[in-house]
């Protein structure tokens, strides 16, 4: 079995990308051989005339990796939409078989895989495959990102208990600050998780424009995980 994390989220634009990257940057930062990976993305980006999903790329950076791009994202649409519908417009299908090559190579390179999905735990990648078919296959615990707003309670408990009832084992959860929740609401929030799932909670990044996709700030990154996430619990 490979050692990793599948790191997937309650909803999209929870901060899943902030949290793998942040993650990869403090595995890497501790002597750990990390390798990371985005099976599939939307919303990519031409660059040099590539298209490439920005997550990746952060990814890669975190990880201070040079694998090439190709293994990381095997799969990139640019259509900022579900997998199966963008490959819809692009008159394609979502090639499994490329993914898990991918994936398989970088489980040999690297001694600890960081996965990161799309969206939540029920996006379709095929008519009948989901990001948490993947995440079984992989044979990688999740970590569930989960945003600190109103709708986190039952968001998070979905997300939990449809993992458990399909026998996907569960790390913890992360909590992702989020600008304009109140603090009353984030505490209990937090205890109201704790409360109905016994799940651990593996740390709560706090709310910093400097965590940006975009443009990765090592020494932010570092700092903010290093104070908020115990990389012991992770690995």
């Amino acid at each position: 079995m490979t050692a990793g994390c599948f790191v997937t989220g309650t909803d999209t634009g929870v901060g899943k990308s902030i949290v793998a990257g942040g993650l990869a940057a403090l595995l890497k930062n501790s002597g750990c051989n990390v390798g990371v990976m985005k099976p599939v993305a939307t919303g990519g980006k031409y660059h040099n005339n590539r298209l490439v999903s920005d997550d990746a790329l952060f990814l890669m950076s975190a990880a201070e990796i040079d694998d090439d791009y190709e293994l990381i994202n095997p799969i990139c649409f640019e259509q900022p939409i579900a997998p199966t519908i963008a490959a819809q417009l692009n008159n394609t299908t979502i090639d499994l078989e490329k993914i898990r090559h991918a994936f398989d190579i970088l489980c040999k390179r690297h001694d600890f895989m960081i996965v990161e999905g799309v969206g939540g735990l029920l996006v379709p990648v095929n008519e009948h495959y989901f990001i948490i078919d993947l995440a079984r296959e992989f044979k990688l615990p999740l970590i569930v990102v989960s945003r600190l707003s109103l709708g986190t309670i039952n968001h998070t408990l979905l997300t939990l208990s449809y993992a458990r009832e399909h026998g996907v084992n569960i790390k913890g959860i992360i909590f992702n600050d989020h600008a304009d929740t109140n603090d009353c609401l984030k505490n209990y929030t937090v205890k109201e998780i704790k409360r109905f799932t016994n799940v651990p909670v593996l740390g709560t990044i706090p709310f910093d424009k400097r965590l940006d996709v975009e443009n990765y700030h090592k020494e932010t990154v570092l700092k903010i995980f290093s104070d908020n996430v115990d990389k012991n619990i992770i690995i």
